[in-house]
């Protein structure tokens, strides 16, 4: 048994052993379970891909005269301004007016709020417009200006749903063409799609919220943040294999960070015909290891992670919950996959390569002892199962 004080312990006196999730898997094969429970302080989890539901706060300080910011837009991007004078929330599938700006090609998208904080990230100008209602203490009812982020008193990145623990492999049943947010699905299971890190990915490495709860520190980006509350739409129960593993979407993470400490390399605005924006971003958590039960669940090789693969022209609309089959991990990173007798080409929206750099780099700053772990204030939930949507008549 390790306590969380005697691993920072170890991490300030630079003592402390810190491996990856690709690397502890040999590591353990080779020295034992129970040896390697004992040298390994960390392992580092990373990913690298599209959250939809990702934003950020902006504070803008006071102009002269005062505003009251009623409707606003950065870089014609809407912005919500239902906070304060002087805050505003930028979501990352929130689109630019009028965009496409192609009418030709009405599916595609090109910018949107995802866009704007990878703009604001790499310290680009952009502009501000925003009008008010006007009143006695903030007169002012317009005002346009150019801004970037070291302008801003604050710009928080606060993204209610990121790291889903394991996800679906899309496929199109239908006889057309469909755009989705799991990208372009071709027709007749010509093509499959799918967006997890695998044996990287944070939640999978600790399957049962054993070290990842609220207030656990977190590399979002190259800041260091925290998880401030369970993800929306976290659903802690369902099924899952042997190893404890769910198969499918399960757990969820609400993450925070300064912004002005990230890096552009790792928060991307990205693209999707006929769907529209969403924001891809590099999350790095550690997990210490306590005890041999922690560092077994670590081990997880892609062979062992099972994703269910569903059609998304027809049961994922329709919310039915019906799987076609499963594969796991390593089948789908070879390219091509096996459903029901076919085979067919499969792609990935998240980057297994910029996932394991996080995880280096989040090692190395374990090791250099310029980051350490935090003990959660409060564990996710492991029984929830996440509410539908029901149209109802008003209750009487």
């Amino acid at each position: 048994m390790k306590t969380y004080e005697q691993i920072n312990n170890r991490i300030e006196s630079g003592k402390a052993v810190v491996l990856t999730a690709d690397e502890i898997i040999d590591y353990v094969e080779k020295k034992g379970l129970a040896t390697a429970a004992k040298e390994v302080d960390v392992v580092t989890t990373a990913t690298f891909g599209p959250m939809c539901s990702s934003g950020c706060v902006l504070n803008f300080g006071h102009s002269k005269p005062k505003i009251r910011m009623s409707e606003a837009w950065v870089q014609d991007v809407l912005v919500y301004t239902g906070l304060a004078a002087v805050d505003v929330y930028l979501g990352a599938t929130q689109l630019r007016h009028n965009d496409p700006a192609n009418m030709d090609h009405p599916g595609e998208f090109r910018y949107g709020g995802a866009h704007v904080m990878e703009d604001l990230v790499a310290g680009k100008a952009l502009q501000l417009f925003a009008l008010s209602y006007g009143t006695d203490c903030y007169p002012l009812r317009e005002i346009r200006t150019y801004f970037t982020i070291n302008d801003l008193n604050q710009a928080i990145m606060l993204n209610p749903r990121n790291c889903y623990q394991n996800y679906n492999v899309a496929v199109n049943d239908s006889d057309r063409t469909i755009y989705t947010y799991m990208g372009t699905l071709e027709p007749k299971r010509k093509n499959a799609n799918y967006c997890s890190a695998g044996q990287l990915s944070p939640l999978l490495n600790d399957p049962y919220y054993e070290t990842i709860g609220v207030g656990t520190r977190v590399w979002i980006a190259g800041a260091h943040g925290h998880v401030y509350a369970e993800g929306t739409q976290h659903a802690g129960g369902g099924s899952r294999n042997d190893q404890g593993i769910p198969k499918g979407g399960s757990g969820t993470l609400a993450l925070t960070a300064d912004m002005k400490q990230m890096s552009k390399e790792f928060v991307r605005g990205t693209s999707f015909r006929g769907y529209g924006v969403s924001l891809a971003l590099g999350v790095g958590i550690p997990i210490p290891i306590l005890n041999e039960d922690v560092l077994k669940r670590t081990c997880i090789s892609d062979r062992e992670i099972l994703a269910p693969v569903v059609d998304y022209s027809n049961e994922y609309p329709q919310n039915t919950g019906k799987v076609l089959s499963y594969v796991n991990y390593e089948q789908l990173r070879t390219g091509e996959i096996e459903v029901e007798g076919k085979k067919i080409a499969v792609g990935s929206l998240s980057s297994y390569y910029k996932a394991l750099e996080i995880a280096h780099l989040l090692a190395d700053e374990i090791k250099r002892g310029d980051f350490r772990l935090t003990e959660p204030i409060a564990y996710l939930k492991k029984d929830t199962k996440m509410k539908p949507l029901v149209a109802r008549e008003k209750p009487s």
